[in-house]
């Protein structure tokens, strides 16, 4: 059992969805693992979804339809190493579909406002090169960009 889980709130009925829309984008041990359902005495509608407990690549997350009271912001993100930039590319692809919004240095919005950060391989390598300059240059590349190119990066 994990012991810290990610609680993620979303506005009225978009849990469920939110949650199926992952499991799809991220792929592997992803799943949905449970699913609760509000009562007659909760705040809201009996046997409307309440939350999602689900499992991206292995790590559990619950998802709470609990209104609009608590927008999502950049404050919070969910980072992705990817394995190759195609992975980086595919993802990026799907999580800024349908109403999704590119931000800058690898970070997105998807259509429900949560904040991602998709890192191709080499990243942290590219920003620490041993050369000073090199890893200055990658930075100010890095910088001007939105979805991250990893060849760019290191040709920079």
């Amino acid at each position: 059992m994990q012991k810290v889980t990610t609680f993620l709130w979303f506005d009225h009925n978009q849990a469920e969805e939110a949650a199926d829309h992952y499991i799809s984008v991220i792929g592997g041990d992803s799943r949905v693992v449970d699913v609760t359902r509000w009562t007659a005495p909760s705040p809201g509608e009996a046997g409307a979804v309440m939350t999602v407990r689900f499992r991206l690549a292995g790590t559990e997350y619950v998802a709470f339809n609990g209104g609009p009271e608590f927008p999502f912001s950049e404050a919070v993100s969910l980072s992705v190493d990817c394995a190759s930039q195609e992975e980086a590319d595919e993802l990026w692809d799907k999580l800024t579909a349908d109403g999704g919004q590119e931000s800058q240095c690898g970070w997105l919005k998807d259509r429900f406002g949560v904040s991602w950060q998709i890192v191709p391989p080499g990243l942290g390598e590219a920003l620490t090169d041993p050369d000073p300059d090199k890893a200055a240059r990658a930075m100010k590349a890095m910088l001007g960009m939105k979805r991250l190119d990893i060849e760019a990066l290191r040709n920079a």
